[in-house]
């Protein structure tokens, strides 16, 4: 497998950043893009927000220039802002859509000029457990992972015919700098739901995202893998 260009939104950390390191390690040119805070050492990144268009014009422009045509996206940025319903405003729940579903939507935009050119191509989408299942909390969170998936399997039907694959990955709770603050009897409650009694690590996020940009995934396309432990079995 000769080296590829891999643009992961969201990737300096948590598991953007692990899903980055993965393909890094098996010798792919990777990008990171990153709003805020530090660029992890040893990878290439720049400075974006998904909720510009300009700015996610401007991410792979670089991306670009650096490694070529973008192969392999991943779409992983993404926010929260939890909130009981009657609690949450239009702003909570506008801001959470602009960035976790309309910032990847902007994204796959622009990375399908590329990959159509190319006629090959991989879009990942991370996605949630809670889009199939929903979250007391989350009704904004929730709604943009739902909607992932028609993304996902619109692009599937409308790109495919070009060899570009659309997937989404969707997690279950994940060991992450986000979980690790959770006090620990939600932690026990949580661990009580899940079949397989542990959270994910962020590398088994990263191994699915490995797969599906593999050969061996070149037939799998608008498609939804949990990785939930079972969280979401039925769903």
């Amino acid at each position: 497998m000769t080296s590829r260009s891999v643009l992961v939104t969201g990737g300096n950390r948590g598991i953007g950043l692990a899903i980055a390191l993965a393909f890094q390690a098996q010798g792919d040119q990777v990008a990171i893009t990153y709003r805020s805070g530090d660029l992890p050492e040893g990878l290439f990144g720049v400075q974006a927000d998904v909720t510009d268009t300009e700015s996610v014009e401007r991410a792979f422009a670089e991306a670009e220039a650096a490694h070529g045509p973008v192969e392999i996206l991943v779409a992983n940025a993404g926010i929260t802002r939890d909130g009981l319903v009657l609690r949450m405003s239009d702003k909570d729940f506008i801001d959470v859509v602009n960035t976790n579903l309309t910032g990847v939507f902007r994204c796959a935009r622009r990375a399908t000029k590329s990959m159509l050119k190319l006629k090959r191509g991989r879009i990942i989408i991370i996605g949630s457990v809670v889009g199939h299942s929903g979250s007391a909390g989350q009704v904004n969170y929730a709604s943009t992972k739902a909607g992932l998936v028609g993304m996902a399997r619109s692009l599937a039907r409308e790109l495919g015919v070009r060899g570009i694959t659309t997937n989404v990955i969707a997690p279950g709770f994940v060991t992450t700098d986000m979980t690790a603050v959770l006090d620990e009897n939600i932690k026990k409650e949580i661990l009580n739901t899940i079949p397989l009694n542990r959270y994910a690590e962020a590398s088994e996020v990263a191994g699915v995202a490995i797969f599906l940009a593999s050969d061996s995934a070149a037939y799998i396309t608008g498609a939804v893998i949990p990785v939930d432990g079972g969280l979401g079995m039925g769903n």
